[in-house]
């Protein structure tokens, strides 16, 4: 995929901006000693831009579309994660990864809702 396709496209480019800032905070966890939480939140925070950027090379509509609901319970998993974070005085600040993450499921909704209507 080339740098232009991910700059035209709002949830590629997202997805991966916040696969990085996953990457970067779960170091911070890990550092803590908290290996669980870290691997949870990696895997999730990450698995959204993986689906998402698995969509564009989809078999068909359905394929498309189901891979951006997969996306989008990753992003509901990654949520749960990051409220744990946000809730506990143990963790740093998340707000950032949080602002993009809503971000996220506000595109992947629309994404979705429009391909539903169109069916």
């Amino acid at each position: 995929m080339t740098q232009k396709t991910i700059e035209n496209n709002p949830i590629l480019l997202h997805s991966l901006e916040l696969a990085l800032m996953i990457d970067a905070y779960v170091i911070e966890i890990r550092n803590m000693k908290n290996w669980e939480l870290a691997r949870q939140l990696f895997k999730s925070g990450t698995s959204i831009g993986a689906n998402v950027w698995e969509a564009q090379n989809n078999e068909s509509r359905a394929d498309f579309l189901h891979k951006l609901k997969i996306a989008a319970k990753e992003a509901n998993e990654t949520q749960f994660w990051l409220t744990i974070c946000t809730r506990s005085p143990n963790y740093p600040d998340c707000k950032s990864l949080m602002e993009k993450l809503v971000e996220i499921q506000k595109i992947l909704n629309s994404i979705i809702t429009k391909l539903k209507e169109r069916k």
